[in-house]
């Protein structure tokens, strides 16, 4: 059974636990760009937002958002297996989409695996645009899809209080 699941800023204790879902979850056989002081230094950027949502005093999911005066970019977004498809990974964007644009960005970029089907799919449903592929983006190895949402046009996700109710 779930919990109740609170989102909020990372705390720079959480860098290490962070870098090593996205070592599993998001960056498995590509060696590890996002250390625990990479993932440090977005916490304490003023220019970078890292959400956690955390269940039962655990991080079910996290999401690092860099913000620049022309666009966003949506650096990492993971979700544990646990707690996917319980809407945490839909919250987490639709904090970051609202925080651009509370801040007058209105543009998010990305990019992903282009083996990643789930999430080109997750993206699509939410009104990302593939834009372009990128030959050997990760570690010249393998292709990324680059992905834009123009917020201007599109409605936010769904509202997300500080502290939502339970989920499931």
């Amino acid at each position: 059974m779930r919990g109740r699941v609170e989102y909020r800023l990372a705390q720079r204790s959480e860098a290490g636990l962070i870098a090593d879902m996205s070592r599993s979850l998001i960056e498995a056989g590509l060696g590890w760009s996002w250390t625990p002081d990479r993932v440090d230094l977005g916490i304490v950027s003023a220019e970078t937002t890292v959400l956690v949502a955390a269940c039962d005093q655990h991080v079910a999911g996290f999401a690092i958002m860099e913000f620049g005066a022309a666009h966003a970019h949506l650096n990492l977004l993971a979700v544990q297996p646990r707690w996917q498809g319980a809407g945490i990974g839909r919250a987490l964007v639709a904090w970051l989409e609202d925080s651009a644009r509370v801040a007058g960005t209105f543009t998010v970029r990305l990019e992903l695996r282009a083996a990643n089907e789930g999430a080109h799919r997750f993206y699509r449903r939410f009104g990302y645009t593939e834009v372009s592929r990128v030959a050997g983006y990760y570690r010249g190895r393998e292709t990324a899809i680059r992905m834009v949402h123009d917020l201007r046009t599109a409605p936010a996700l769904i509202r997300v209080p500080r502290t939502p109710p339970a989920t499931r």
